[in-house]
């Protein structure tokens, strides 16, 4: 056995053995199989694909690759939510502690931004002094004890995963679906949690732009994970609007905080359907409550102030200052703001998603390359609700500016970014269910 004949293999459309999965990454993270081996290999998963057995054989072997998060104990299944990456996109700060509140353990290993799309752990470290750097052990522990942790990958966790999407990012073969599926469920397979529910973005802000390719991906994950005795739901939903009020890191931690203060009724409408939705799912795949009483059970706890007290213990186990969530002041805030205004009346429905995330990303909120440091105070802030009716010059945006930022450049290019519309009935966020 050998990494070429390896490569000829897949290049030829045959179906890997598990002993040639472990040869090939074991190898890798040994140095015994070169790197442009391995990429060549994954270039030719890229091109003939894998069947959902063989992409569940390469998610065992990366599972295997490093440590895993000891058993979870508790009456009922440790769940997981996982996004597929948007503007705005705050649903974790809701539902795991919402779910949590409802004694189901969350296990939730987060990513960081890259690209136009943010990241759940840099969003969560604008709370000063709180850590994400948490260790297997500690992480565990932490879900044990409070029935929640939102931390980073650590070094022995899935390593196989770090070099292989390295060497996918550099190859610019991100998209395949068979490596995608396998990064995902590897990671979330050894961080302990035994059922998960998947957040699939589609539409121009989203990494899948096309409902075709996104449910292509839902199908993989749901028929990959069947192998691996893990129950999983996928949603495909929109992302071409910011999801929510406001989208850049501290921001987002702000309006997460404020929405489990003031309940759904308080909630922007698209966060609000995917809180209920996801978290719904979530406590049924866990066991926690069935289909019919799922989402009112997230609502109960919404509005008892339950999810509020659980996210302040989560920060208070990872060292985050929990004067917070009295105190929003202790956020950082922005160098300065200005408002932009509408250029012609009619029904606002939101902000284009991927333009304000690229000036987010641009500005020092987001990161083009991995290592990047992060600017926390930038952002956008939406003014008015979707659905609601503005004449020409009423404020609709507020943006949350670096210091070096030229106001009228920044306002001409915003404007650009405010959508319209003829009604104002806001569609569902959920376009299909898989799984």
């Amino acid at each position: 056995m050998n990494a070429k004949s390896i490569i000829q293999r897949k290049r030829d459309g045959a179906r890997h053995t598990v002993d040639e999965l472990r040869f090939l990454i074991g190898g890798a993270l040994a140095g015994r199989v070169a790197d442009y081996h391995v990429t060549a290999w994954m270039m030719a998963v890229f091109f003939r694909g894998m069947d959902a057995e063989e992409t569940a054989d390469l998610t065992r072997v990366m599972i295997e690759s490093g440590d895993r998060v000891p058993p979870i104990e508790g009456p009922v299944l440790p769940v997981d939510k996982h996004s597929t990456g948007g503007v705005g996109d705050k649903i974790s700060f809701l539902v795991a502690p919402l779910v949590a509140a409802a004694g189901v353990p969350v296990p939730m290993i987060s990513g960081r931004s890259l690209g136009h799309t943010g990241g759940t752990l840099d969003k969560l470290e604008s709370i000063p002094g709180l850590r994400t750097d948490l260790g297997a052990a500690r992480f565990r522990d932490q879900v044990q004890k409070i029935g929640l942790a939102i931390a980073s990958q650590s070094a022995n966790l899935v390593p196989a995963d770090r070099l292989l999407y390295a060497l996918r990012d550099a190859a610019s073969i991100v998209e395949s679906i068979p490596l995608i599926t396998a990064s995902i469920l590897s990671k979330k397979v050894a961080e302990g949690a035994r059922a998960l529910v998947l957040d699939v973005k589609v539409g121009s802000g989203a990494f899948m732009t096309e409902p075709a390719q996104a449910r292509r991906l839902a199908e993989s994950l749901v028929r990959t994970s069947a192998g691996l005795d893990l129950p999983v739901r996928a949603y495909l939903t929109r992302m071409d609007h910011l999801l929510g009020r406001t989208a850049g890191n501290a921001l987002e931690i702000r309006e997460s905080i404020l929405a489990l203060k003031e309940g759904p009724d308080g909630t922007a409408a698209d966060l609000r359907e995917l809180t209920r939705v996801l978290g719904g799912a979530m406590l049924e795949l866990a066991g926690a409550a069935p289909a019919m009483e799922a989402e009112a059970r997230i609502d109960q706890l919404w509005r008892s102030g339950a999810g509020l007290a659980k996210l302040r213990a989560m920060i208070e186990a990872q060292e985050g200052d929990a004067a917070v969530i009295e105190e929003l002041s202790l956020l950082p805030a922005a160098f300065r703001t200005v408002e932009v205004e509408a250029d012609q009346e009619g029904i606002f429905c939101g902000v284009a998603a991927r333009a304000a995330g690229d000036w987010i990303t641009e500005s020092g909120g987001g990161r083009l390359a991995v290592g990047m440091p992060i600017d926390p105070t930038v952002g956008v802030e939406l003014l008015r609700e979707p659905g609601s009716r503005v004449e020409r010059g009423d404020p609709v945006l507020r943006l949350h500016l670096p210091e070096d930022a030229d106001e009228e450049t920044v306002t001409k290019r915003a404007r650009g970014w405010i959508r319209y519309s003829e009604s104002a009935e806001l569609p569902s966020m959920i376009l299909e269910v898989v799984g």
